[in-house]
Parts: C-alpha cells; structure tokens; sequence
C-alpha cells in the first residue's frame, strides 16, 4: 500500500430493510473502560496506592459514601432499564406472592394447616405463568407479556418455573436482605437482577406491568399489591388487570366491603381488581378487562372537589 492508498474503512452493513447502515459512529475520548485498564498498570507508588488516587467511578468506598446515596438510587434505576431495553422486554405481567407458600411436594412440611392448603396456589402460578409465556411467544416471539416476579422461592419460583417450562424468559428482581438466599433457579440468568432500594425495585416491577397477579403472601405481597393498588386509584399508573388468586384468602386477611362502607375508599374502587382461582381464569379476566371506573377528577374523598382555581374554566361549561 503507498502513502496516497485510502485506509480501509469498515463495510457497510445492510438492515433487514435492505437500507445501507453505516457503523456506529465512536466517540473520539478515550473511554472509562480504557482508563480504568490503564490505571491498574500504573507503578506501585504510595501515591497511586492512596485511596484518593483511584478513580472515581472505580472507587468502591466513595461510591458507598452517604454522600452518593443520589448516585447509587440512579444506578439501580438505570442497570435494569438498560438490560431490559437490550434484552427487548417490551411488556411485563407481574407474579406478587408469599415466598412461603410450599409447592404440593411440600405442602406437609408447612407449619400450619393453612399454609399447606394454599399449596394450590403455587401450581396455579405455575400453569397461569405457562400460559402466558406460551402465549407470549406465539404473539410477540417473547417480548411481551414476560412473567416478572421477585427472583424468590414459594408463589415467585412458581411464576419463574411455569415461563421457563413454556420455553421463555422471565425476570426476576431479587432484593438483598439479612437472611435471603440465592435467586430460584427457574429465573432467567441474563434477566436476573439484585436491588438494595425496596423503592426502585417496585418501580420495575410496574413500569412495564401489562398486568398485575396477587397470590396469597405475608407483608412483602401486601405492601406490593397496596402501592400498586395506589397509584392505580391515585391516577398514576393505567388501570391494568389486576386479579387477587384466592377470594376466600383475600376476603378473610381484608375486609374490602368495609373499607368502601367506612368511606375511607369509594365503592368503585372495589371495581379495581378482581378475584380469581384459575390460571384460566385469570387469563379470560384479562382478555375481557374492563375497568368501570373513571379517571378522578378531584381527590379521593373530596366529594365535591376543590374550589375551581382563577382563570380556570367553569367545569359545568364549554370553557369558554
């Protein structure tokens, strides 16, 4: 090759369109990645051994800091949108249940009566969320409709096992507690993931939620389905289906209808979730979902609403 020969340059690629792309453009710094290689070649020095010296995104002790609580919230909002946006997870449907709820095998072994009859609630986890994931990837090729869960055993290894039974993929967002052990096996690898805020991990749980299930659980569920309750009633998230698996269960722990009669919630919140039995069930809840309440105009509890704001057109008229 003489001095005047052009260099090489990277083929173009064609798109599944048959439109030319050309390579991704790269940026001209060098990147953290190059840096932080670079770094760990340098000479052994009192100065490069200070803690000061390390770099600030590869300084485990700084980013713990009480200071980079912002930071760390970012992080754990961000890794898992990036890995899911990669993996192409468009949509979720969301498994909340108790992490004790033994399956049929060991449904003797549970320490109470009680628990060992909710045993059937683990096989139905497990057959709705075959029946999802089958569907999924016949509509979607997977990519809508994946079973999330929270990574855990009982009611949530249930709803991993039944997607990877089917043949698909599911999630699962474990959360780091003081007696936790690993991630149930039946979670896919590539889509398992670990949390230290209790808030950003509910966030994932229904930022992509098409629906959300509710098996029986202890306070870990309750919390869950109350926050989704929540946000549904409030406004702030659509009225997705969302099915109790277990009307006696739930009937007996909560007592819905005194809730509404107390005035503490409006009747037609009760028309916010239904209960079911059945994976079938569920599935035809969903597939004919239709949700009788209307968006909220004023606040709960505010019968007549608040005093119209200056300037703001008469409710009554044409706003004119």
């Amino acid at each position: 090759m003489t001095d005047d020969t052009p260099a090489a340059t990277e083929p173009d690629t064609v798109s599944d369109t048959g439109l030319t792309e050309e390579p991704p453009l790269r940026h001209p710094m060098r990147d953290s990645v190059e840096d932080k290689e670079t770094v760990a070649q340098v000479p052994v020095t009192p100065q490069t051994q200070s803690a000061t010296y390390r770099l600030a995104f590869a300084d485990d002790d700084f980013l713990l800091r009480e200071d980079l609580r912002a930071v760390r919230l970012q992080l754990e909002l961000l890794k898992p949108q990036l890995m899911l946006d990669e993996a192409g997870v468009e949509t979720t449907v969301v498994l909340f249940g108790g992490a004790r709820i033994p399956d049929a095998a060991h449904a003797a072994q549970a320490r109470t009566p009680m628990l060992a009859s909710l045993s059937k609630y683990y096989e139905e986890a497990r057959r709705f969320a075959y029946l999802v994931t089958e569907a999924s990837l016949v509509e979607s090729r997977g990519r809508r409709a994946v079973i999330v869960t929270g990574g855990g055993p009982g009611v949530m290894e249930a709803g991993n096992r039944g997607a990877q039974e089917a043949g698909g993929r599911s999630i699962g967002l474990n959360i780091v507690l003081p007696h936790e052990q690993a991630p149930n096996a039946y979670v896919t690898p590539e889509l398992c993931f670990n949390f230290h805020y209790f808030a950003i991990r509910k966030m994932h749980f229904l930022m992509r939620a098409e629906a959300v299930c509710v098996f029986p659980g202890g306070f870990g569920t309750l919390d869950e389905m109350f926050e989704a309750l929540t946000l549904i009633q409030t406004g702030r998230m659509a009225k997705v289906p969302f099915l109790l698996f277990g009307k006696d269960y739930w009937g007996r722990i909560i007592d819905w209808e005194a809730l509404a009669e107390s005035g503490t919630i409006a009747a037609e919140d009760l028309d916010l979730f239904r209960c079911v039995e059945t994976a079938e069930e569920a599935l035809e809840a969903m597939r004919t979902w239709a949700c009788r309440t209307e968006k909220r105009d004023a606040l709960p509890g505010r019968s007549g609403g608040d005093a119209p704001r200056p300037g703001a057109p008469d409710q009554a008229g044409d706003g004119s």
